[in-house]
């Protein structure tokens, strides 16, 4: 039984500490912010209770005190519990507030520090809050107050300070936070700078004056989150951006995907400033439960000549099947391996185990046609992958006589949880295209998106089988060169330097 807060920074996973992350990966009840993104919230368990307890504007799903009692009220339940906050729980997040209930209960809690928004939307615009020539300190302000009402701000104070004034929750008081800092005897030509979804791909930048700054902030329908940054420091961000000078800054993809865990793709988009919206469709559910299949065909294993893997998600349902039945790996020595392409591969070789064939080009097709040339006197199969897979590669090998047991150790199940938030975004038609890793990805959104005008779609494509299901809804289609990661960057890169 424990509570702890966490601060989940001011957005992306990779602004989240290595506490946090561990914090989260073993809690039994997450309470969390509406400033907490997607891709934090996928490294939750799926088996924890997740609570959405963020607070809009002038809107207030869970109220404060409400917020206390379910901390309170799961903890006294022995469950491990985690109060998850963007930015620094005790920055302007009412972590002190939280912990009150608490500790009047005597229940254990413990405070992981998160990287404040103040902090880091200056980082990522080339601000440094700090600088030997003009800024001996900078201070951290909340234009916000309890209550809705308006805060008590000492400008007069803050203008004499000669540091840098940094304004949290001032998107909706910026013309009075301006003229506050102008009255209080600061030259309206101050340098100022305004900083919108601070970190994220989708971050907007405007630099300005104390005079011109409300006016640009409007006429650009600036929203929350933002930070207000006010001193002389803002002049460098346009020698010391760094962040806004990324090759998909002005990009936005939506990747379908259909297996959980961490998307290599996605955080490789992300890193060269792609707004990056992730779908996971499907849910992947291993068929490993007592009596499954997979444990009465391992049984027998020595039968078998060849071992065959079709995604990187068989790969590990099946090797994580070996540890947690304590069967030896040794005892599939006599077997040769062979995997549907490079990503396959790598998954079986992080097994210290080494693959002896992959087709040249990376479909079931060419797996089952370069797996008829190897096969010799009458050796079998064991070929491990989803259930309802499909039939190229298993029509070929019979049509060659070759012996096999098409073994489904894996399910995919359509998740309708997301249904809903896929349909809305496709409906805006806010984004450059669509990234499918698989064909059954390309299905769920054509079936999602039966509504869409689909010529009008950019689908980045893994390989020819998922480009055909793409192409015969009508989009217009690019294929990698080669079905990894790395080449499907390539491909999106190229597309977005031409549009």
């Amino acid at each position: 039984m424990k509570v702890t807060l966490v601060g989940a920074g001011p957005g992306g996973k990779g602004l989240l500490t290595l506490r946090g992350l561990e914090v989260l990966q073993t809690a039994d009840v997450v309470l969390y912010d509406r400033f907490v993104t997607e891709d934090i919230l996928a490294v939750i368990p799926d088996s924890a209770e997740k609570i959405d307890v963020g607070k809009h504007a002038g809107n207030h799903p869970v109220p404060q005190d409400e917020i206390n009692e379910l901390l309170l009220g799961k903890a006294r339940q022995g469950k491990n519990v985690v109060r998850l906050k963007g930015g620094d729980p005790f920055v302007f997040a009412r972590g002190g507030e939280e912990l009150e209930l608490l500790a009047e209960n005597s229940i254990p809690f413990e405070v992981v520090p998160g990287v404040s928004s103040a902090i880091a939307a200056a980082a990522y615009t080339g601000i440094p809050l700090t600088h030997r020539d003009c800024a001996s300190s900078f201070h951290i302000i909340t234009a916000h107050a309890k209550n809705n009402k308006r805060p008590n701000i000492d400008f007069g104070t803050l203008a004499k300070l000669n540091g840098t004034l940094v304004f949290l929750m001032g998107v909706a008081a910026i013309g009075d936070i301006c003229e506050g800092c102008i009255s209080a005897g600061m030259d309206k030509d101050m340098y100022a700078a305004i900083v919108e979804n601070a970190t994220l791909n989708s971050q907007r930048k405007f630099l300005g004056t104390l005079a011109t700054l409300p006016e640009i902030a409007r006429i650009n329908n600036v929203k929350s989150p933002a930070v207000i940054i006010i001193g002389k420091v803002c002049r460098f961000s346009t020698r010391y951006d760094w962040f806004s000078q990324k090759p998909l800054r002005d990009k936005r993809a939506i990747v379908i995907r259909v297996k959980a865990g961490a998307s290599k793709l996605s955080d490789s988009l992300r890193e060269l400033g792609c707004d990056v919206i992730e779908i996971l469709c499907l849910r992947i559910v291993p068929l490993t439960s007592p009596g499954c299949m997979l444990g009465k065909k391992l049984e027998n294993i020595k039968d078998y000549s060849w071992l065959v893997f079709t995604s990187s998600t068989g790969v590990n349902i099946f090797f994580d099947y070996l540890i947690e039945n304590e069967i030896d790996i040794r005892e599939l020595n006599h077997l040769k391996i062979a995997c549907v392409g490079i990503e396959t591969k790598r998954e079986v070789n992080k097994r210290g185990v080494k693959v002896d064939y992959i087709p040249t080009e990376y479909n079931g097709a060419a797996l089952a046609y370069g797996l008829t040339g190897l096969i010799k006197n009458g050796a079998k199969l064991f070929i491990a992958r989803a259930k309802d897979a499909d039939k190229d590669l298993t029509q070929i090998l019979a049509n060659a006589g070759v012996v096999f047991d098409d073994v489904p150790i894996y399910e995919k199940i359509r998740d309708m949880k997301k249904i809903g938030t896929i349909a809305n975004i496709i409906a805006s038609n806010d984004f450059d295209f669509v990234v499918f890793t698989s064909s059954s990805a390309a299905e769920c959104f054509a079936e999602i998106a039966m509504h869409t005008q689909f010529g009008k779609i950019k689908a980045v494509c893994i390989a020819e089988k998922t480009a055909a299901v793409a192409r015969s809804y009508g989009m217009e289609v690019h294929v990698s060169a080669e079905a990894t990661v790395m080449s499907m960057v390539e491909k999106i890169m190229m597309i977005s330097k031409i549009s």
